[in-house]
């Protein structure tokens, strides 16, 4: 038997046992034709994502002024797991986590470096079971590496489709971001910045502006490029004789917070409200640099004043629903080309938002709206459902794999939640979460959730302690008191035991924009 043939088999096999007798039941009662007979190959993927999408801001979570239809319907029809985690708080090392199952302290990612080609992917592995892999979108990778990806169209192709808009777009970023796409590849600005000079400057007192209606035609934004070549990309290439790995890779919510006139035009800042922990943070119990960001936004110094935070709360709404709307169209492309009976469809964010959580904007923290993610796995023939247990995203790669019968690559740190995927009921373990951020420096801090608890060890600052059964919104700090102390020194150790952290000697000074915290 050759691989393909085997793929099949595993294929088949997963999706029927996945299915159980209803599934084997429809089949035979369904007549023979293209969009009626179960696709017999190995199951397709398709990784739809967002960025720096809170995962709280869903209709289906309970948030009444997300539009969030399409997403919401997914949901329902989906095995939704409402406490997902990302394995660092910013774009390039989650995503990094994402493709390679490795922790950012295994693949040296910290902020925005590029890792290297000796680390296997999600792409790769796929790939080398048979698939035909794709990425249509954002995975900012900082360089030019394709890491497995046999078809693949990201920032610079659409600025190639947009053409002149693409100043636009430069004037809504203010200046370089490689998490927007200016530049996708940030070795290319290493001496000068092309378009300095060139933009139009506006009133933003940080580097990223509070908000506004896009001038850009809703047609050009990336979004909708995002989606039709996604739509096209299913057309062209859905009916080959082999399996198919697509991500599906959206910008928005995540910054410039200039949503299409369309989008933006569905929320009134006047009428918005700041989230409910918006002013109630300790700031006595809380560590200095959270404190800092609270006091200052120093991305948008705007902020702290309530108009703009609702102005800011207003558009990320906005892109919201833009984004929403254009992943309907790749959901509803998926069903019209009967491809949905044969596809394993997931969603997810690289990180969330803090959208005013404790005075907190941004991503880069272990609070729930920044580190926490949406998740979501619809499986063909499978029963919908919600699953509690704490899990992380550097096991999608393990997981994905489980699901399709595709050998994973090694090492890798990820242990699957395929069985949860399947029965969200299951009592069999996963084990504790963890997260980590700003690696190397003063400012490094470790996170682990196990079970009810969530604990941050700071390399430099006070460490923090929730109890999310009793305080979800995470508005008391334990670890200053004393009878937590056994509980801190047992999360410590489960912590430790996963990754030590350097010991810190010295302060080395850490700023923002000039401003030293």
């Amino acid at each position: 038997m050759n691989r393909r043939d085997f793929l099949a088999t595993a294929g088949s096999a997963t999706l029927l046992a996945l299915s159980g007798q209803k599934a084997a039941a429809a089949e035979q009662a369904q007549p023979a034709g293209p969009a009626a007979q179960p696709n017999r190959r190995a199951p397709n993927i398709l990784l739809l994502m967002a960025d720096q999408h809170k995962p709280s801001c869903l209709g289906v979570e309970g948030d009444a002024v997300a539009h969030t239809p399409n997403l919401d319907r997914l949901a329902r029809e989906s095995v939704r797991f409402t406490s997902a985690y990302c394995t660092n708080p910013v774009c390039a090392p989650s995503r990094a986590s994402m493709m390679t199952g490795l922790y950012t302290h295994t693949l040296h990612d910290h902020m925005d470096r590029p890792y290297g080609p000796r680390f296997e992917t999600l792409p790769i592995s796929f790939g080398n079971a048979g698939y035909f892999t794709a990425l249509i979108g954002k995975m900012h990778a900082v360089d030019a590496q394709l890491h497995g990806f046999q078809y693949q169209l990201e920032f610079n192709d659409w600025f190639q489709a947009i053409g002149p808009a693409t100043r636009l777009y430069a004037d809504e970023l203010g200046g370089p971001n490689s998490g927007a796409g200016q530049p996708q590849i940030k070795g290319l600005w290493h001496r000068h910045d092309p378009w300095k000079g060139h933009r139009t400057p506006d009133d933003r007192l940080g580097p990223v502006a509070v908000g506004r209606p896009s001038l850009m035609p809703e047609e050009q934004h990336f979004e909708e490029f995002v989606a039709s070549e996604t739509v096209h990309f299913l057309e062209t290439y859905a009916e080959q004789d082999r399996p198919f790995f697509l991500v599906s890779s959206f910008l928005k919510p995540h910054d410039p917070f200039m949503p299409a006139e369309r989008f933006a035009a569905m929320y009134e800042p006047e009428q918005m409200r700041l989230s409910p922990t918006w002013g109630k943070a300790h700031l006595d119990k809380i560590p200095n640099r959270v404190r800092y960001e609270i006091e200052h936004s120093p991305f948008t110094p705007e902020l702290v004043h309530p108009a703009d935070a609702k102005k800011r709360t207003a558009y990320y709404y906005g892109n919201l629903a833009q984004m929403d709307e254009c992943a309907g169209k790749v959901l509803d492309a998926l069903t019209r080309l009967g491809l949905d009976q044969n596809t394993i469809v997931v969603y997810t964010s690289d990180h969330g938002e803090m959208l005013g959580d404790l005075g907190l904007w941004n991503k880069f923290q272990f609070y729930q709206g920044s580190c926490g993610v949406p998740l979501m796995f619809r499986l063909p023939g499978s029963s919908p459902a919600t699953c509690e247990t704490p899990v992380s995203l550097i096991s999608l790669y393990s997981t994905m794999t489980d699901l399709c019968g595709v050998p994973r690559a090694k090492p890798n740190e990820g242990a699957s939640f395929a069985h949860l995927v399947r029965d969200p009921a299951s009592k069999q373990g996963y084990g504790p979460v963890f997260s980590e951020f700003s690696l190397g420096n003063s400012a490094a801090k470790f996170m682990i959730r196990d079970g009810q608890w969530k604990y941050t060890y700071w390399v430099d600052d006070m460490p923090e302690l929730y109890d999310l059964s009793a305080d979800p919104q995470e508005l008391n700090n334990l670890a200053p008191e004393a009878r937590y102390a056994p509980k801190i020194a047992q999360l410590k150790e489960k912590l430790f035991a996963w990754y030590t952290p350097p010991a810190w000697h010295g302060e080395t000074p850490r700023t923002f924009f000039g401003k030293q915290i």
